[in-house]
């Protein structure tokens, strides 16, 4: 028998061949290492027919971008940190807020890593551990307060951030926002149209800005149609699913029930339809609801509702604007957002 030797003709071909680098693909296309550098992070500086040359000659030598050398030159990580609240309308929410931010990012080579945001925990602490110890370029969170100390953080450290929804701090800061006042008024003249008198809202938690939003519309909304408003005062959209439907199932049985339910997002939406099923009342008939749609999952709700659409796919991409604005250092005004609502539509099957 042969004995192999660390020298043998197996050994050495069994050796993976050395990783490509930038000068590699830079050697091979007949360019610049910068111009490869630039052409791979999609810059628009680059003439359109050269980026793609050098990204088939970049994917036909398997090039992979070396990020901790990116970070020693740049002092970039090329991550952004999306912080997701996992209760609230996580059913809808993330799958085309994240399609959406991921499109938005496509090919400016950064990465999206998700952390959670625990509302019972201390919320500033996440934010202040990303940029201590430098784990992101950027963040983004969700479910802003009036007065949210995280903005105010980062804004005192000059820490790149967007957020989707508002605050009240008169120091401008770069947000995405949906409009809910637009769409409460909207959803509530509409079953005020459909003869309804009494309508039923379950609001997110007053502290956060955007359930701000919603009860002045709703409550502006009912006093200009002159219908009765009732959001109940010891549940919220974060409330148990279960509890929130006993919570109704109580409402009906008063002597004033509601016929009309607003809807603030796909999850409330179930709730409510599973709820009015189990009390036999029929949307259309002796009730009417109008529920805020975030994704193609609410095509199939039976029976069907009428629906306001909230673009979060949208909504991602323009979040993924601002971030990269803020990056680069665009004026303020280019980095505030607030979309509007679509609708009122009938959902078809």
């Amino acid at each position: 028998m042969t004995r192999k030797t660390l020298d043998s003709e197996d050994t050495i071909a069994a050796e993976p061949a050395s990783r490509p680098t930038l000068r590699t693909v830079a050697a091979e296309a007949g360019v610049a290492v910068t111009t490869v550098s630039r052409a791979l992070a999609d810059d628009p500086r680059i003439a359109e027919a050269t980026r793609k040359r050098i990204a088939a000659v970049a994917d036909r030598l398997g090039y992979v971008p070396n990020r901790a050398a990116q970070r020693l030159r740049t002092g970039r990580t090329k991550v952004i940190s999306l912080l997701l609240n996992t209760r609230h309308e996580f059913l809808s929410f993330t799958s085309e807020f994240l399609g959406g931010m991921s499109e938005g990012l496509a090919g400016t080579g950064y990465a999206i890593n998700i952390t959670a945001d625990r509302l019972s925990s201390d919320r500033l602490e996440v934010i202040r551990n990303i940029r201590r110890h430098s784990l992101a370029d950027a963040i983004v969170f969700t479910r802003t307060e009036c007065f949210d100390e995280r903005v105010r953080y980062l804004l005192e450290h000059d820490f790149p951030f967007a957020t989707h929804g508002r605050t009240d701090f008169t120091t401008p800061h770069p947000f995405v926002d949906f409009d809910n006042e637009a769409f409460v008024r909207m959803a509530i003249e509409r079953l005020a149209q459909k003869g309804r008198r009494h309508i039923c809202i379950v609001m997110p938690n007053e502290r956060y800005t955007f359930g701000q939003h919603l009860r002045f519309g709703a409550r502006q909304a009912a006093i200009t149609h002159g219908v009765q408003l009732t959001v109940p005062d010891d549940i919220d959209l974060d409330t148990e699913p279960d509890e929130i439907a006993a919570k109704l199932r109580a409402l009906h049985a008063s002597a004033n029930a509601p016929d009309g339910y607003v809807c603030v997002g796909e999850v409330m939406a179930l709730i409510t339809l599973a709820y009015l099923g189990d009390m036999g009342l029929t949307p259309g008939n002796e009730v009417d609801v109008v529920a805020k749609r975030a994704s193609p999952i609410s095509n199939h709700f039976r029976p069907r509702i009428e629906t306001i659409d909230e673009d979060l796919r949208a909504t991602g991409r323009a979040i993924a604007k601002v971030l990269l604005d803020r990056i680069d250092g665009a004026p303020m005004e280019k980095m505030q957002v607030l979309l509007q609502p679509e609708g009122p539509f009938s959902i078809s099957g």
